[in-house]
Order: C-alpha cells, then sequence, then structure tokens
C-alpha cells in the first residue's frame, strides 16, 4: 500500500511540475492568438476594402500549407489520429501555420473560429515536450490530451469544459480517465496563463429561466433535436463542399476560388455580420429575437470558408449557429429566447463535436448552474439526434449512441 501511494504521488508531483509547464506555454500562446484575433477583427471593420483581397489571402494560406504544411494539413484530426494510434511527433510547424492561417483568415473577412487553432498550437507544443522529457509512448497520449485540453481552456475561458473536452474529443462514447487529473490542471493553468496576460473573454447571459417542469422538459427535448439536426446537416456540408473543393488538383488554388465566392456572398448580403467571429451578432441573440434566415446564413459561409481551406476553427461559429437558432425558435417554443439562445450556443456544438459533457461543463461554466438541466437535455439530445457523424472526421466510436446506431465508422 506503501509502495502504491509512493507511486501515486510521485506521477502527480511530475505531472503537476509538466502541467505548470505546458500551461504556461499554451496559455500565453493562447493570449497571444486572442489579441491577435480581436486586432485583425478590429482592422478589418475598419478598413472593409480589405475583404476584396479575400482570394490572395486564400492563396497564400494554400500555398504555404502546400509547401510547407503537408505533414500537418489535416489539422485537428492529425491530433486525434495521433491520440488513437501514436506515430510519430507532430510537427511543430503546425502551431506557426495554422496561427498565421486563421489570423489571415479572419483580417480578409473569413468565417470561421478560433478553437482549432488553439487546439493544435496546444498539440504542437505539448507533443514536443515528448521528446524533451523523454515520455514513454502512455504518458505521450495524456500529455498530448493536456495540450488540447489546455487550447480549448484558455481559448474560452472554460477550464472545466477544456479539461473534459480533451479527455471526451477523440473517441465517441469513450472517455481517458487516466489522464483526468493531468488535462484538468493543465486546463486550470493554462487559463489562468492567458488571463494574467490582461486578455478578456466574451460574458452571455440568460436572463430569465422558468422554472423546470413536464412541459419545458419536453420543449427542451424538441429544441434539442433541432439543434442536433442541426449539427448534422452543419457537418454534412462542411464535409460536402470540401469534397467538391477538393476536385481542384492544385491545392493552393482551392482557398482561391473560394475566396471570390465568398466575396460575392458578402457583397450580396451587403453587411459583415455573418463573417469573421460573429461575437456581436451571438450577444445580440441573447436579448433579441433572430430572424429566421440569420444562422443558415452563417451555416453556410462558415462551411464554404473552412471546406474551401481556409484555416480556423469550427465552434464559435457554431456557436453562432446555435445561438440566433435558439432565440429564432423562441417564435414557436413558448420558452425565454435567451434561455433558448444558451441551450443552442452549447448543443449544436455538442452534436458536431461529440462531446456533449465538455458542452454541458462550458453551459454551466459561461451561464450558470440555474440553467445547468436546461443545457444537460439540449446537449445530450443534440448528441444523439446528431448520429454518426461529426465535424472531426477522424473521431472514432468507442459506443454507439444508441442500439439503433450500431455503426463502427463514421457516415462522412
Amino acid at each position: 500500500m506503501k509502495k502504491d501511494f509512493g507511486l501515486l504521488l510521485t506521477s502527480t508531483i511530475k505531472w503537476l511540475l509538466i502541467s505548470l509547464v505546458l500551461g504556461s506555454i499554451i496559455g500565453s500562446a493562447s493570449a497571444l492568438f486572442l489579441a491577435s484575433l480581436n486586432w485583425a477583427t478590429n482592422y478589418r471593420e475598419a478598413h472593409l476594402w480589405i475583404i476584396a483581397f479575400l482570394p490572395l489571402a486564400g492563396l497564400i494560406i494554400g500555398l504555404a500549407y502546400y509547401y510547407w504544411g503537408t505533414e500537418v494539413v489535416k489539422g485537428n484530426n492529425l491530433l486525434i489520429e495521433e491520440l488513437q494510434s501514436p506515430k510519430k511527433i507532430i510537427p511543430l510547424i503546425m502551431a506557426p501555420l495554422i496561427y498565421a492561417g486563421t489570423i489571415i483568415t479572419h483580417l480578409f473577412g473569413g468565417s470561421a473560429g478560433r478553437e482549432g487553432t488553439a487546439v493544435q498550437i496546444g498539440g504542437a507544443f505539448a507533443d514536443q515536450l515528448t521528446k524533451i522529457f523523454k515520455l514513454k509512448p502512455r504518458d505521450r497520449k495524456m500529455i498530448l490530451i493536456c495540450g488540447i485540453s489546455a487550447g480549448f481552456a484558455s481559448v474560452f475561458g472554460t477550464p472545466l469544459a477544456g479539461a473534459v473536452f480533451g479527455l471526451e474529443v477523440f473517441i465517441v462514447g469513450s472517455v481517458m480517465y487516466n489522464a483526468i487529473l493531468p488535462s484538468f490542471i493543465t486546463a486550470v493553468i493554462a487559463d489562468y496563463a492567458c488571463k494574467a496576460w490582461g486578455v478578456g473573454h466574451t460574458h452571455y447571459t440568460i436572463g430569465s429561466i422558468p422554472e423546470m417542469n413536464a412541459i419545458n422538459l419536453l420543449l427542451s427535448l424538441g429544441a434539442g433535436i433541432l439543434f442536433g439536426l442541426t449539427a448534422r446537416l452543419f457537418s454534412a456540408m462542411n464535409h460536402g463542399i470540401s469534397k467538391l473543393f477538393s476536385r481542384v488538383s492544385y491545392p493552393p488554388l482551392r482557398p482561391f476560388i473560394g475566396g471570390f465566392i465568398l466575396i460575392a456572398i458578402i457583397y450580396l448580403i451587403g453587411n459583415t455580420r455573418y463573417i469573421g467571429l460573429g461575437i456581436p451578432v451571438i450577444s445580440e441573440a441573447f436579448t433579441q429575437q433572430e430572424p429566421y434566415y440569420t444562422f443558415a446564413i452563417k451555416l453556410f459561409l462558415t462551411a464554404l470558408t473552412l471546406g474551401a481551406g481556409f484555416k480556423g476553427g469550427e465552434v464559435t461559429p457554431l456557436f453562432f449557429i446555435g445561438a440566433t437558432l435558439g432565440s429564432f425558435l423562441s417564435l414557436f417554443i413558448p420558452m425565454p429566447y435567451g434561455l433558448l439562445a444558451g441551450m443552442g450556443f452549447v448543443a449544436v456544438f455538442a452534436g458536431a463535436a461529440n462531446t456533449p459533457l465538455a458542452c454541458i461543463f462550458m453551459g454551466v461554466e459561461l451561464f450558470g448552474t440555474s440553467s445547468g438541466m436546461y443545457i444537460a437535455l439540449a446537449c445530450v439530445t443534440a448528441y444523439l439526434f446528431s448520429g454518426h457523424t461529426g465535424i472531426y472526421k477522424s473521431q472514432a466510436i468507442g459506443a454507439p449512441k444508441h442500439l439503433l446506431l450500431k455503426r463502427h465508422q463514421f457516415l462522412n
């Protein structure tokens, strides 16, 4: 018993030190990334003429990955593949390439998110410690999970959700519990490090929350079904557009062509509400009812941006899609639009990323415990009704979501 205690204590101290180093590095990198992203967004909105150069920006991104990033072009899917079947260290060049690619995408008017960038930066930095500390293969999985958790936690300011996201994302229906302590420690440290640099995060308020009863339970389940089907649609459209652009034999031309299509759509829309992160519109969804087309436009523009080969994440656009859809649904579902916006905010993400537990934690961290039951119902229902699809094509199925879904591979 003493021997077991000694081994556990030694392991805890070891991972505490690793987490301290890793969390500090990734949290600081996230702070730099968020500050850069904020600058890019402000500059674009003050100089809208720059959107005209979106095709050129796409070509630059495409050329950079074609000549220097062929090993890391899979992005988050590469990290998931290494977690499932470790082969070789993630090239460090993943971090600067995804950082630059995402900033360029946002600066010139693409519709993308930020989680993919933070997660890839976190994973790339974390894997370098495998060599430095000469970690064993089993420890390499743990440090990759820590890197993913730290990146997610620090970019959104949600350490609990970040920790669970890293444990949950690579195999659907399974959680790697032996990495739970280092994952949580690294996520907390990364979040603290990011905030220590003075970088803040957007706050949302749901407002009135009705008492849970039988009717509201059924309404929540109904909303969750719609959120899950929307997540499924986003995943299918994202993969479909990507497959369509793959017909262009020279990869750098894909975002170049996509850039012209995006410019035409932005011009026809006549405003910039649907490009970039869309934070102002997300906040608006919590205070007023959104029209039916808001979520649909963002869904298509994001799928087009990422499918064409521009860089960034999917999560913040999914927040936008879910929040505005939830706000619109208040026209038919007799629940406060702020609550439905909050439910959609995390539930569409839960269905698209197949990470219901992380999304429940995120909802509680962002909106408080009083909305927890509604958030949980929406997330688990969306997760179930999104089927065996997802934004991460490399995810494996550890356990089917339902006995009727006995598939061992995704239907992407």
